[in-house]
């Protein structure tokens, strides 16, 4: 750990803070545990890179973390060569407070560096960010988000040649870096404007939304069902405040839907998200100014997409006419289940299709894979992970991808982006809402035909919050202890099998070790219980929590349910031991 105190003695007598910067810290000078809080040590350089609340400090989101942390992925890119400087970077920001400056910031110490640099002009969608790196041939890519957290918090992503977020081996490369060079001293940049004026930075704006637009209108499978509702199906949307205002209903326009009722309060672009307590479509609390309008327009279908547009949740209409969240898992399994078949009825269906999900994801969408003769592969949560299993696909000549996704309300279509795409997915939603509306079905009663169809699957997710300074040890200390002495049941319910997707291991009560897995590397426990079950607990990699994933099956609705619920209160004794 960082010697805190003469950490903050040492920004203090920084010449390279603000006065305002300076006034923030002197304020804190009596207050040990902010102090400590703000200079314990970095904030954590990982394969999503950089995420963390806003304020001076080391362990803060700040202009000067973000200039050391371009510094070190700088060198990085150099490393690579000439060309590969001359390939530059794409840089994206959201709707973030500081999220344009820290984007200026960025683009200064690449060109100091060497590195072209290309800036969108405004706040786009994360998966455009991924397009353009591949659309452009860019080295590499980064992003100024902080996804669906709260206000407080900032981030910073980085991204590969192939669209995709940073590798590990490069991440570590980045984070072994930052250790090597001090934050004030060892950073390169230069004036903004001057960047400009030499060309060493160039914008980006409309040519790139349109280049990324025509592949998203690409993914379209079957419009005429959009045509044929198109007077009587009105969509609202959504952006959060955020970076889909603008893309998303045009994609929503261009594949033929006529009324679209944006919710005027929330397309104000606003970094503090005054009309929500936190802009994670996730949390159906969130919609209540979506759902007011969808009773008054008459809509069945809700769309919402986060402050970087790379995840998208969806509220439809029921029977007792209220609006139901349909979760990122049933999302999935819809959009599985309609492109393996919007698919085969165009005749565009590719010979040995694959789709591809996650091991914390619902066990659904294999059973809807194998009863269409459709590859699935399950694989870390992230859709890194995803996009190097479609590159190693491309590379191998073997599957060909159709569709992944992730239960935390993300989807990816399409070899033109290589990350969640919320722009594509809204699009995708609506084609597939307005196919069932034909059929005089919402999709809530989708949901229901397909659980008839495929079985019965309910999943629950709980999250533990660790918040504090020592929130760190107290989450590594629970995995520890989860492994050192495994559970011998849940909820009454037997632990059958234990995966450690640490180490590979698959562990057997009374056999122990019993085999060893392809997938390895991450913090992960899996446990497999009697009643066709299972339990997933992982610390999160984005915020001070434990996540417990449970998945269950049954005969029945009420079943699975119930399943579900018993065992999600076991899962939860685990996290209070």
């Amino acid at each position: 750990m960082t010697d805190y105190r003469k950490e903050f003695e040492r920004w203090l007598d920084s010449p390279a803070l603000s006065e305002a910067e300076w006034k923030e810290l002197d304020a804190i000078r009596g207050n040990d545990e902010e102090i400590r809080s703000r200079f314990r040590g970095p904030l954590e350089f990982g394969t999503a890179g950089l995420r963390g609340t806003m304020g001076v400090g080391l362990n803060r989101m700040n202009v000067h973390v973000v200039r050391w942390a371009t510094q070190a992925f700088a060198a990085l890119i150099a490393a690579e060569g000439g060309e590969a400087r001359r390939k530059g970077v794409v840089i994206c920001y959201d709707c973030r407070n500081n999220s344009p400056e820290f984007a200026m910031e960025a683009a200064c110490v690449c060109a100091a560096n060497g590195i072209h640099v290309r800036l969108f002009d405004a706040l786009r969608p994360t998966p455009e960010l991924s397009f353009a790196v591949i659309h452009y041939g860019a080295t590499a890519g980064i992003n100024v988000t902080a996804s669906h957290n709260p206000a407080a918090y900032n981030g910073y992503k980085v991204y590969w040649s192939d669209g995709g977020q940073l590798p590990p081996q490069h991440a570590a490369a980045v984070a072994k870096r930052m250790n090597e060079i001090d934050i004030f001293a060892d950073v390169s940049t230069i004036p903004f404007q001057e960047a400009l004026e030499r060309g060493l930075i160039e914008y980006l704006g409309a040519e790139t939304d349109e280049a990324f637009l025509e592949n998203v209108m690409g993914q379209s499978i079957d419009p005429k069902p959009v045509q044929a509702v198109a007077d009587r199906f009105p969509i609202v949307y959504t952006p959060f405040h955020g970076a889909g205002h603008k893309l998303v209903p045009e994609a929503l326009r261009r594949l033929g839907i006529k009324h679209i009722h944006p919710v005027p309060e929330q397309m104000v672009i606003d970094g503090d998200f005054p009309t929500v307590a936190s802009p994670n479509p996730e949390n159906p609390e969130g919609f209540y100014l979506a759902v007011d309008l969808a009773k008054k327009v008459g809509s069945v279908l809700i769309i919402g997409t986060d402050p970087d547009s790379d995840r998208v949740g969806v509220m439809a209409l029921g029977k007792d006419g209220e609006y139901h969240t349909i979760t990122g898992n049933q999302m999935g399994c819809l959009l599985s289940d309609y492109v393996i078949e919007a698919r085969r009825r165009s005749g565009s269906l590719p010979e040995r299709p694959a789709i591809l999900s996650t091991i914390v994801s619902t066990p659904m969408t294999r059973v809807i894979c194998e009863k269409n003769g459709v590859h699935f592969e399950e694989t870390f949560t992230g859709f890194k992970f995803m996009a190097e299993k479609i590159n190693q696909y491309v590379a191998e000549g073997t599957y060909r991808y159709i569709m992944s996704f992730e239960e935390s309300y993300g989807y990816m279509m399409g070899d033109y982006v290589r990350d969640k795409d919320a722009v594509t997915a809204s699009m995708m939603i609506a084609e597939m809402a307005a196919y069932y509306y034909e059929k005089g079905m919402t999709l809530l009663d989708a949901v229901d035909a397909l659980y008839e169809k495929y079985g019965w699957f309910t999943e629950k997710t709980l999250n533990v919050f660790m918040e504090g300074v020592d929130g760190p040890e107290r989450m590594a200390a629970l995995m520890a202890g989860l492994r050192a002495a495994p559970p011998a049941e849940l909820a009454g319910q037997p632990v059958i099998r234990m995966r450690d997707y640490r180490d590979g291991t698959v562990a057997v009560p009374g056999l122990g070790v019993v085999e060893h897995m392809e997938l390895a590397g991450s913090n992960v426990l899996y446990f497999e219980l009697k009643n066709d079950t299972n339990v997933v607990i992982r610390p999160s990699g984005t915020e001070p929590k434990i996540k417990i994933y449970v998945l269950a099956r049954g005969k029945s609705a009420d079943e699975s349910r119930q399943r579900a619920e018993d065992v999600a209160q076991g899962a939860l004794r685990l996290s209070e031991a």
